[in-house]
This record gives C-alpha cells, structure tokens and sequence, in this order.
C-alpha cells in the first residue's frame, strides 16, 4: 500500500520515513514530489491538527492515502508562543538561525526554571473518498540558554527534553527518535493506519 507524505521538508520527511519504515515496512512510503505534486499548500489552519488536515487532504484528493504533519515549539513563558508559527516566527520561513535567535531574545531574562516548553507533532491520514483521523504527540522540555548540537533541525539546538541534559541537536537520531512528539503521534497513528485503510478501500 501506498502512503504519500505531504511535506516538503527535507528534514522531517527523512525523520518520518525512518519512523514510519521502522513501524510498518510493509507500506510503500513516498513524497509529494514523487507523485509529481508541488503546490505550496497554506496552513491556514486555527491549530496543528488543521494544518496537518489541510495538507493530508490536498494530497489524498487525487487518490491517494495521505499524511500530513504539522509540528511545532509552544513556550510556556511565550503563552504557546511561537506553536504554528513556528516555521516563520521570525518572518522568514524555514530560517533556523533566524528563528532561534528570535525565541532566545524573547526569553531574555527568563530564568532558568521558567523556561519549560513542548514539542508538538499533530499527524492527519486522509482517504481518497474523504475520511481522515488526527492524532497528536508531545514531548515536554525546556529551552536552553544558547544553542548546542549539530544535529535535527528548526529548534532542536535549543531544546532540552525531559530526562536529558543534551539538546535534540545533540542526541542520536535514534535517541531523539525514541522520545520526539513525532514518534509519539506517530505510534498513536499506527494504532488506527491499518484499521482506517482497510475501512475506506
């Protein structure tokens, strides 16, 4: 069976084919470009789970089963701040540098304590006749002073999660793998994958 991402982010695309191959081998896992897809799809969505929704069912329109993924750092002390802004919260999007900068010159001042933070992944499966399910995963953390680490991407530099003393940038793939809110949303999705093709087939 064929599951299409709908992403166009090199990073995560790579992070959810390892995930979803490691979970389900069977499936034929493919990227929007591979179905010669590349529309720019707005989110435009209220939350996470509507963005993830919107891009799932661009894809799953023409035909196929879909997942879309929408992700991003909500900062206690920020009031959630920058959630579904995340990817442009310094106004460029997809600008890492410029958007880790920003989050450290808005928890200026903030102690130690009160930088706690949450990582969060909302997953949509679309169906080609138009039935779709959400899922979310969190992982918990805090934001460190300066950023560390090499590795991931967009805030991983900054984020420290729960049990750890090393940013996301600094674990393994495969340490960050087995505690990120994408692997949570996605163990979550696979415990409906299967049911939910079979049911719309």
């Amino acid at each position: 069976m064929k599951l299409v991402l709908a992403s166009k982010n090199r990073k995560k695309l790579e992070e959810l084919c390892a995930l979803l191959q490691k979970a389900e081998p069977a499936w034929e896992i493919v990227t929007s470009d591979a179905i010669g897809f590349s529309r720019e799809i707005e989110e435009t969505g209220h939350n996470f789970e509507e963005n993830a929704l919107l891009k799932a069912k661009a894809i799953a329109s023409l035909g196929y089963f879909a997942l879309g993924d929408d992700s991003g750092l909500c900062v206690d002390a920020l009031n959630g701040a920058p959630g579904i802004y995340s990817a442009r919260y310094a106004g460029e999007h997809g600008n890492d540098a410029k958007n880790n900068q920003k989050l450290l010159q808005d928890l200026a001042g903030v102690a130690a304590c009160d930088r706690s933070a949450t990582f969060v992944c909302a997953m949509a499966c679309a169906a080609p006749d138009g039935a779709y399910f959400t899922v979310r995963g969190e992982c918990p953390g805090k934001i460190a002073a300066a950023p560390a680490g090499n590795g991931g991407f967009g805030y991983d530099p900054l984020f420290i999660p729960n049990g750890f003393s090393r940013s996301f940038a600094q674990l393994t793939p495969e340490e960050k793998n087995a505690v990120s809110h994408r692997k949570k949303a996605l163990d979550a999705l696979m415990k409906q994958l299967l049911p939910f093709v079979a049911s719309h087939t």
